[in-house]
């Protein structure tokens, strides 16, 4: 798979989110059901796990800048270099543009803004999922408590992301912080919890997604808005 076939998977799947958001109803960054955002999703993971310089595909990308480089030209200039200066630049870009719209600023709090609401988008499909594999009679009994404990996760990252909004309408950068971190450590609960009892989490790629868009999240909020 080339250079080429990541760029137009890549448009395919920014049209999707953007038409999406057209209707109120973005799907979730990862959705098992879509070719298009499953390769791309493998796609990006790939790419994000490796280390510097950046591979893919046989490709060297010597920086930040060069992976940017390969991005559609549609994509605003000035959300490539915010979400340049995250460590998650791709997912920052494709997780916040279905909640942009023409009249958006693209400036770090809007783009802020967008990330806590992908955020929250993606930890409710989380949450519908965890709870149907809970309900169904043909999971374990002994992994049921397990996947109480990814339904306690997720909605305190629920709790934190409206109090993070909240932080936002009364410019308080401390509990902002404090919010956004707190969903640092609130995503890891899910994984661990299975890790503990040596299984497998069936939510371990959405929980790789959310934990992308919360460390951007952290890194737009702490690092480049100020009230």
């Amino acid at each position: 798979m080339g250079i080429n076939h990541f760029i137009l998977a890549l448009i395919s799947f920014t049209c999707l989110l953007s038409f999406s958001a057209s209707t109120n109803a973005p799907p979730p960054l990862f959705d098992a059901s879509s070719p298009t955002s499953l390769e791309l999703y493998d796609m990006i993971e790939a790419m994000s796990e490796s280390p510097s310089p950046f591979a893919f595909d046989g490709i060297e990308l010597e920086s930040i800048d060069n992976l940017l480089s390969i991005l559609p030209s549609g994509v605003d200039p000035a959300l490539q270099q915010i979400c340049g200066n995250t460590d998650h630049p791709v997912e920052c870009i494709i997780a916040t543009i279905p909640f942009l719209d023409e009249k958006t600023p693209i400036e770090p709090l809007s783009i802020l803004k967008a990330g806590i609401e992908a955020m929250d988008n993606q930890t409710k499909y989380a949450l519908a999922e965890v709870t149907k594999l809970s309900m169904d009679p043909t999971t374990p009994k002994n992994v049921v408590p397990i996947l109480q404990t990814c339904i306690d996760v997720y909605n305190s990252i629920l709790n934190s992301d409206q109090k993070s909004l909240e932080a936002i309408s009364n410019c308080n950068l401390v509990q902002l912080s404090t919010e956004l971190g707190a969903n640092v450590e609130n995503i890891l609960g899910c994984d661990n919890a299975f890790k503990q009892a040596k299984l497998k989490s069936p939510m371990k790629k959405m929980d790789a997604m959310l934990e992308k868009i919360i460390s951007n999240t952290l890194t737009i909020g702490v690092d480049m808005v100020h009230f």
